[in-house]
């Protein structure tokens, strides 16, 4: 409780851009907080449903059991369906859906990454523009015979320093968020892009063995 209460008189000390910077740092902890959330609930893959999809030949309605467990706002679910759906069309066709569905996914997985990329760069500025109101302050107190007030440039100082730490701080935090979120989100499409050409195999394997099976005929 003590570590707490002196962390907030150091921000006291850090002058008015602590606000903003403040401001910056709990939009990039929601953001986060959204991600990990999302990921959680509907971008997790059972291993079940992909050692399915790995599986040669697998049956359809095993595939369509699975998904309905899974829920509809899953998005390897939502993939999916999709080719599943439409695997009665050509293969070329169900391959143009399942990019669109693709896209609309990774649109959903991007978004508010561009407040995360705000913040890693707004934040230092913040910090450097903290830095500069603090060091003014502490030149205003430098009269021409020397210093007026040793404690007001100190003060001016500290703001100076807390203000920079601060926004340093704050962009770190930020860019590990955001690299980590990055990298999550591209193994995500890389896998579900990888299970998807699973998927359209199988169905060129259904064309392929009801075409010989008519040849027989």
């Amino acid at each position: 409780m003590q570590d707490l209460q002196a962390a907030i008189d150091t921000l006291k000390h850090g002058g008015v851009i602590i606000y903003p910077l403040l401001a910056l740092a709990l939009a990039a902890l929601v953001v986060m907080l959204d991600k990990a959330l999302v990921y959680r609930r509907h971008a997790r893959l059972p291993e079940a449903l992909r050692q399915l999809v790995e599986t040669y030949g697998f049956n359809w309605d095993d595939l369509d059991r699975q998904l309905a467990d899974l829920g509809p706002r899953n998005y390897f679910s939502r993939f999916f369906r999709v080719i599943m759906d439409n695997r009665a069309k050509p293969a070329w066709w169900v391959e143009s859906r399942a990019g669109d569905e693709a896209q609309q996914i990774e649109k959903a997985l991007g978004r508010g990454m561009w407040v995360l990329d705000t913040v890693i760069t707004a934040a230092p500025l913040l910090g450097l523009l903290g830095t500069i109101f603090g060091m003014m302050r502490s030149f205003q107190l430098i009269g021409p015979d020397g210093l007026v007030n040793p404690g007001g440039v100190t003060a001016g100082v500290a703001e100076a320093l807390i203000a920079t730490a601060v926004g340093l701080l704050i962009a770190l935090v930020a860019l590990f968020g955001f690299n980590y979120l990055t990298r999550l989100q591209a193994q995500t499409l890389d896998e579900m892009e990888r299970l998807g050409t699973r998927l359209l195999d199988h169905i060129r394997l259904d064309a392929q063995e009801a075409g010989a099976g008519h040849g027989v005929a």
